[in-house]
C-alpha cells in the first residue's frame, strides 16, 4: 500500500490510454511523454503500457507501507527517506514507511512513478485506466489518498538504470516538432499561410492542458474557405487553426472532432518533446517530413524502446 502524503501538483493514473471508444467520443488519453513512461516502467520490470503516476511539474511526497520497487522518470530531485537517490533508476523501498520525496522538474514538464506489478486501479472502457475527469474516468489524486499495486516478485528489479546520454532531453527553449501537412483541409489555408506555419516560432500559452496547446505567434493566414469545416476528426497531434489564425494542437485528451480547418498533424514519436514544452519559455517550430519519413521515425524509435523493455525485463 502507497500513502500520499503531498500532492502539490495535478497527479494523475495514466497508462497507454484507451482504444477503439473514439467514434463513441470518447479521447485516447494515456501518458503524456510515452517515451519517458515507458522507459520508467520498464525499469522496473514492467510492460511498457502499465499504469503508473503521472506529475505536473511537481512531484508528490508518498509513503510505502509494503516493500516496492519504484522509478522515477524526469529531470528532478528525488530523495528516499531523507536521502537522495538518482531519477531514471529503480529503487527498493522497505516495507515500514520509507518516504519518496519528488521535487520539481528543472526542464520539462512531467514526470513519472513507475511501480513493479504497476499500480491497481479501475478499469474503464477498454480496460484502461487513465484518468480524463472531464468525462468522469477517473479523477486526479489528492492528499490522504492510498494506492495499491500489483503482486510481482521484486528481487533483481532494483538498480536498472537508463544512462545519462540516453536520457531524452527537455532543457532547451527552442524544440523543433516534425509535421505531415494536411490533408484533407490544405485548401484552407493560403500558400503564405502553409510557409508561415513552418517558417515561425511559436511559444505555447498558460491556457493549454492535456487536451491541447495553444500557441502564440505569427497569424497563419486562410484562403478564402475560412477556418470552419464541417466537423470532422481529431487525433492526438492534429493542428488545427481557428479564425484567430495561431494553431492548437491536439494533445491526448482532445476531443475526437472538431470545427476548425487542420493545417498538419504531429508526428506521434514527437508528441513527447512537444507535451514537455513550458508554457511561455520555450520556442516551437515545425519541419515538414513525409508521411514515410514519420513512419520510418517512429520505427526506430519503437525499436530503441523496445530494446529497453526486452533486456530490462529479461532479467
Amino acid at each position: 500500500m502507497i500513502e500520499l502524503l503531498s500532492v502539490p501538483s495535478l497527479l494523475t493514473v495514466q497508462d497507454a490510454g484507451r482504444t477503439g471508444y473514439r467514434k463513441l467520443g470518447v479521447p485516447v488519453s494515456g501518458f503524456m511523454d510515452d517515451f519517458s513512461a515507458r522507459i520508467a516502467n520498464y525499469l522496473v520490470g514492467n510492460p511498457g503500457d502499465f499504469p503508473l503516476l503521472e506529475f505536473l511539474l511537481t512531484g508528490p511526497k508518498l509513503r510505502f507501507n509494503a516493500s516496492a520497487v519504484f522509478a522515477v522518470v524526469g529531470d528532478v530531485e528525488v530523495k528516499l527517506d531523507g536521502t537522495p537517490i538518482e531519477p531514471w533508476m529503480s529503487h527498493w523501498a522497505k516495507r515500514g514507511g520509507d518516504i519518496l520525496e519528488v521535487g520539481t522538474l528543472r526542464s520539462g514538464l512531467y514526470g513519472y512513478i513507475a511501480f513493479a506489478g504497476g499500480i491497481k486501479c479501475e478499469r474503464l472502457l477498454g480496460g484502461s485506466c487513465s484518468a480524463y475527469p472531464r468525462a468522469g474516468l477517473g479523477r486526479p489524486l489528492k492528499t490522504s489518498d492510498r494506492l495499491s499495486v500489483g503482486h510481482v516478485i521484486l528481487t533483481g528489479k532494483e538498480g536498472r538504470f537508463l544512462p545519462r546520454k540516453l536520457r531524452p532531453d527537455y532543457s532547451s527553449n527552442k524544440v523543433e516538432v516534425r509535421v505531415v501537412l494536411g490533408p484533407p483541409d490544405l485548401d484552407h489555408f493560403t500558400q503564405d499561410g502553409i510557409e508561415t506555419f513552418l517558417s515561425s516560432t511559436y511559444t505555447v500559452t498558460p491556457e493549454s492542458d492535456r487536451m491541447g496547446y495553444r500557441l502564440e505567434g505569427p497569424v497563419i493566414e486562410h484562403s478564402e474557405k475560412g477556418p470552419d469545416i464541417v466537423t470532422g476528426p481529431l487525433i492526438p497531434g492534429s493542428v488545427q487553426v481557428p479564425g484567430s489564425g495561431r494553431p492548437i494542437v491536439m494533445m491526448k485528451d482532445a476531443q475526437t472532432t472538431g470545427g476548425y480547418a487542420k493545417i498538419a498533424t504531429v508526428i506521434t514519436a514527437d508528441l513527447p518533446v512537444l507535451a514537455q514544452s513550458r508554457p511561455g519559455g520555450t520556442e516551437v517550430s515545425f519541419r515538414r517530413v513525409t508521411p514515410q519519413e514519420a513512419r520510418e521515425i517512429l520505427k526506430r524509435r519503437e525499436k530503441t524502446l523496445k530494446q529497453y523493455g526486452s533486456s530490462w525485463m529479461g532479467n
